[in-house]
């Protein structure tokens, strides 16, 4: 769910760098830009008592909103602990932000994370990606356990294993004993395994080798699209992409869909999403509030659902933000005419909970 996705600073139509993913009942927060707990409110999900944020590095525009964040949590009386993970110098940039937040009802805990290094977690492990910014930064890719194969109810019968518990103890991976004291084995009844899900988040960044070697196979990568590539040789001097390099990374990768994030104001998506299908055509450039569904590998591919994290009052009109219909130009930081077609397939946008709050563009 893409909270922000401006690039540096915040536009009238979209804020910076702030990420949500929802996997089950997990919320992780990837950034925390100016403004994302007011991103987040005005969003179907709300405020909700994050367990975890993740930086990708601590540049104002991925971190402004977070000290404002730990205290609103502060002020509704949370007592549970927040943890906080980014890369070396986290605990140094909290020194200094310890003076904004001031005290808090609740403790925290720093994690500093190194390229390489995984967090385990149950169904899946959060990697630590080496990405190219000039500065103390990572991504991060999340890489799903593989699942057992289809159980071949047939092939059970046949070597005489009766419906019920015996069913779930083979998907499981254990051997069975059935009836006449014959054992079963897994394999026998269970097809290959079945890849679950990655997801690579690069934050900020130049085409890497890191992200190259995480992003293989990817069913979603989130990349840095700062810039078009008359501005090749400004995106180099500020350690961005071009929305064309990213598209030959994801090629190169053979990701399923290509998400470029991060637009320079000097843009708007449409501009940016055809420099990158020229080259990689399953590419989208989502919104503030555009969410990407992401099946199983089986299930479809990605789909992009514009507006889909819109809270329904919005939605309805009945909530004004005070922007009015501003910016205008490609440089004005005016937002974005309608994102052309991808051409029918489920990496095509699909309509979400309606128009964006300041209406179609």
């Amino acid at each position: 769910m893409f909270l922000g996705t401006a690039g540096s600073v915040p536009t009238a139509r979209r804020a910076p760098s702030a990420l949500l993913l929802r996997r089950g009942g997990e919320r992780l927060l990837f950034d925390c830009g100016e403004g994302t707990q007011r991103q987040m409110l005005r969003s179907s999900v709300g405020l909700v008592d994050l367990d975890e944020v993740f930086l990708t590095h601590f540049h104002a525009d991925h971190t402004l909103g977070l000290p404002g964040m730990m205290k609103t949590f502060a002020l509704r009386g949370r007592d549970a602990t927040l943890t906080v993970y980014g890369p070396p110098g986290l605990e140094e940039l909290f020194r200094s932000l310890r003076a904004i937040f001031g005290r808090l009802t609740y403790p925290y805990r720093l994690v500093e994370l190194r390229a390489g290094e995984e967090l385990v977690r149950d169904g899946y492990v959060l990697r630590a990606v080496g990405v190219d910014h000039r500065a103390s930064a990572i991504g991060y890719a999340l890489v799903e356990d593989a699942r057992p194969g289809r159980f071949d109810v047939e092939a059970a019968a046949a070597l005489g294993v009766p419906p019920g518990p015996l069913f779930g103890a083979l998907q499981r991976g254990e051997e069975v004993s059935v009836p006449g004291g014959a054992t079963v084995r897994p394999e026998q009844v269970l097809g290959p395994p079945r890849a679950g899900r990655r997801i690579v988040l690069t934050g900020d960044t130049r085409p890497a080798a890191g992200v190259l070697e995480a992003a293989q196979g990817a069913d979603v990568l989130v990349h840095d699209g700062t810039f078009g590539e008359e501005e090749a040789e400004r995106a180099e001097e500020t350690a961005h992409a071009t929305a064309r390099e990213a598209a030959e990374l994801a090629r190169a990768a053979g990701v399923r869909m290509l998400v470029l994030t991060h637009l320079s104001n000097r843009y708007f998506g449409p501009e940016i999403v055809r420099e990158a299908r020229a080259v990689f055509p399953e590419t989208v450039v989502p919104k503030d509030f555009d969410i990407i569904a992401v099946p199983l590998p089986e299930r479809g591919g990605p789909e992009l659902v514009k507006g889909g994290a819109l809270a329904r009052r919005e939605e309805a009109g009945t909530v004004g933000d005070g922007s009015g219909g501003g910016g205008g130009g490609p440089r004005g930081g005016g937002g974005d005419p309608v994102d052309p077609p991808v051409g029918g397939d489920r990496v095509g946008a699909s309509s979400g909970g309606g128009a964006a709050p300041d209406g179609p563009r």
